[in-house]
């Protein structure tokens, strides 16, 4: 049903993709047309305003040639302009203003005849009347004359004819060699390509347009045309997701927003330049399959310059993807409804019934036998109720047979517990009567640790003898009595038969394993009762004997002291980090400073009690320290210790444990000053855990010896 469902959605999301694709894919191509049209008009209309200013100007210089009286011309000639004594003709300085009159320069070199002047004048006078108007949208209005004269009104740089070299040669220029006959034989106005120009170091263009009369040429009119805004709108104002470009027919760049995508950006600039040249006339809009692109095309009227747009077919893709997600997102709501609809099925015939042969395992796990289970249902569930039920019997009987062998080790266990305590009572009877408290509330605290670790190891064994699978043994001897009468050739011939003698054999060992375990665990509570006679003694010592040194390994007696707590640790689900380096043996105290290490590692252990179990860790260091010293440091990331107390913990009395006797630390630090070393503690306040150091004298066997 559900692979049904899954099937329906993703087709379901196929077609809506598809459909909104088609869709949105229509609209992008008819919004791409529109807006490059626009862009077009708006772009151009700079290129026509000059081209109608040239047609003004020529008109207007024409009419002042003629209109200009021959007996004027010397006369204001003579008043606006000057000889210079580097040869050149300029304006005069003292009557210049360059931002309300063009400036005229001549080079050095030219005769600067009658027709000269009079062409000077009258293109200096049409320069004056249209250059100002012209300037809300041109940077400069000029006119060139072939000897290399030329007028220019350029506010910008209104002092650039009194700073040009006497040789400058304006007839040089782009502006001016595009409006010569041999390249432009139509006599129109043209357009140069975009150049940067040398004063100002900005984009331009220059439009040309020439002027003859009976065929020679008098003049050029000029205009150039800052592309800087042009280009920062070709770079800037785009369509989402889209990018502009400009560019001449052939193939020049002229300007290019900023492309993303492409590996390799050149090559792909060059093929869409080159499609867009073959695009036909009637055609605006180009589909671009190769680089996943659409482009629209509109010829800028004046230069014959191309205005493009690119439009990734990602900006269509994008939110029909976006739709076709949402379409897939409810599918899956669906399903979900579907599959929670059959869940509910099966927690009603699968898992109730799971869940209370769950519930029977852990009644027997507490020693619960007597469990009722479904078992008149046919299925394999009602199967395994059945074998469950069996499986019950036969471990309350073998749970019996145990209980009467643990009674013997617990008999066992609490003799030597018994004697024990009688060993405390005399300690504390003897440090009485010499006046020793203290000696004896150590013996009983450190005794302590130890005889919970005897009951903890006894506990161990008991759950190890509780919780040996023997149920196996019944069962196996209830299928060979069945068979009996045929056991022969049950155990050679049948299937089941066969596996007898292989489990047989497995069952031995694993309950081989178990015993081993279980004497394992009584090994530890003859070692633990050792520890505390070791205990007996170095208080005996302490109260009346000098100290004994004698030559130990501390990385063994480290992991004594974590062997003594290990089942404390394991119950409180603690796991130990060890970092002990390899030391030659020394010399030291053996008992007092097992004793310490005992205390450290117990009280670590309660100390993360508050800590999730599977946080909780002990970290168990060993190195050398300087000073001929040796350092161990045991780490724990439980409750920690807040500063205030961080003075008092090694107070006689003193405990945060509500159960705790507040000697333990009180004596180990007493053991650590009297063996030459010193105990330490360091916390960074409650919830950041704590460390004991311990530091001892290091004193190689081989030098003590």
């Amino acid at each position: 049903m559900g692979v049904r469902i899954a099937v329906i959605i993703a087709l379901t999301t196929l077609l809506s993709y598809l459909h909104m694709y088609s869709t949105l894919h229509t609209e992008a191509l008819a919004q791409l047309r529109q807006h490059v049209a626009e862009r077009g008009q708006r772009e151009q209309a700079i290129f026509l305003l000059a081209e109608d200013n040239h047609a003004l100007l020529k008109k207007a210089l024409e009419e002042q040639l003629q209109a200009l009286p021959p007996e004027q011309v010397d006369a204001r000639f003579a008043r606006l302009f000057v000889q210079e004594p580097d040869g050149t003709l300029r304006n005069r300085a003292e009557e210049f203003e360059g931002t309300r009159e063009p400036c005229v320069f001549v080079p050095r070199g030219v005769t600067v005849d009658t027709d000269l002047r009079r062409r000077l004048l009258a293109s200096y006078d049409v320069v004056s009347w249209y250059g100002p108007a012209f300037h809300v949208r041109f940077t400069n209005t000029g006119i060139t004359l072939p000897e290399g004269a030329f007028v220019l009104y350029w506010p910008a740089n209104s002092a650039w004819c009194q700073q040009v070299a006497p040789d400058f040669r304006i007839t040089d220029f782009t502006h001016y060699t595009i409006s010569l006959p041999q390249n432009d034989p139509e006599r129109k106005t043209t357009w140069s390509g975009v150049y940067e120009d040398p004063v100002s170091h900005e984009p331009m263009a220059s439009v040309s347009t020439p002027m003859e009369q009976e065929g020679r040429h008098l003049a050029t009119l000029s205009h150039d045309v800052l592309l800087e805004e042009l280009m920062a709108r070709t770079i800037n104002d785009h369509l989402p997701g889209a990018y502009n470009l400009i560019f001449r027919d052939n193939g020049e760049l002229i300007a290019q927003s900023e492309q993303t995508g492409a590996t390799d950006p050149q090559a792909h600039l060059r093929s869409l330049i080159e499609q867009a040249k073959n695009l036909p006339p009637d055609e605006t809009v180009l589909e671009l399959p190769r680089y996943g692109e659409y482009l629209a095309l509109a010829r800028l009227q004046g230069p014959g310059w191309n205005f493009a747009t690119v439009l990734p077919e990602s900006t269509v893709t994008g939110p029909a993807f976006q739709a076709a997600r949402t379409v897939l997102l409810l599918g899956v709501l669906s399903l979900c409804l579907e599959l929670a609809i059959l869940y509910q099925v099966l927690q009603q015939q699968i898992s109730r019934p799971l869940l209370a042969l769950t519930q029977a395992s852990d009644r027997v796990a507490a020693g619960e036998f007597h469990v009722e289970l479904d078992t008149s249902r046919g299925d394999e569930l009602g199967q395994l109720a059945r074998a469950f039920r069996s499986m019950a019997n036969q471990v309350q009987r073998r749970e019996e047979e145990l209980r009467h062998a643990n009674e013997g080790l617990e008999q066992h266990v609490e003799e030597r517990t018994r004697e024990l305590k009688e060993v405390h009572m005399q300690l504390v009877q003897t440090a009485r009567r010499a006046g020793m408290a203290e000696i004896a509330t150590n013996v009983l605290h450190n005794v302590g640790n130890v005889l919970n670790s005897v009951y903890t190891s006894a506990q161990l064994a008991k759950e190890r003898v509780a919780n040996l699978r023997v149920e196996h043994v019944g069962r196996i001897a209830l299928l060979l009595q069945e068979r009996q009468s045929d056991l022969g050739t049950f155990l050679t011939q049948d299937t089941r038969g066969r596996n007898v003698m292989p489990l047989l054999s497995k069952l031995g060992e694993n309950l081989l394993d178990e015993r081993q375990q279980i004497i394992s665990l009584l090994e530890e509570v003859g070692r633990y009762t050792e520890h505390v006679g070791d205990i007996v003694k170095v208080q005996q010592n302490y109260a009346r004997t000098p100290r004994l040194h004698e030559s130990v390994q501390l990385a063994d007696l480290v992991e004594d002291a974590l062997r003594i707590n290990s089942a404390g640790l394991t119950r409180h689900q603690v796991k130990v980090v060890r970092h002990l380096a390899a030391l030659p043996p020394m010399l030291t105290d053996k008992n007092k400073t097992l004793m310490i290490l005992v205390n450290l590692v117990s009280n670590a252990k309660y100390a993360m009690d508050g800590v999730p179990p599977a946080e909780r860790t002990l970290r168990v260091e060993l190195e050398p320290a300087e000073s001929g010293r040796v350092r161990i440091q045991v780490h724990d990331n439980g409750m920690g210790i807040a500063p205030e107390m961080l003075t008092r913990i090694f107070q006689y009395g003193f405990t945060t444990r509500d159960e705790g006797h507040g000697f333990g630390l009180h004596s180990s630090a007493i053991a650590a000053q009297e063996m030459g070393g010193s105990l330490t503690v360091h916390s960074n306040g409650p919830g950041h855990g704590a460390t004991f150091t311990l530091e001892l004298p290091y004193l190689p066997h081989q030098e003590a010896a």
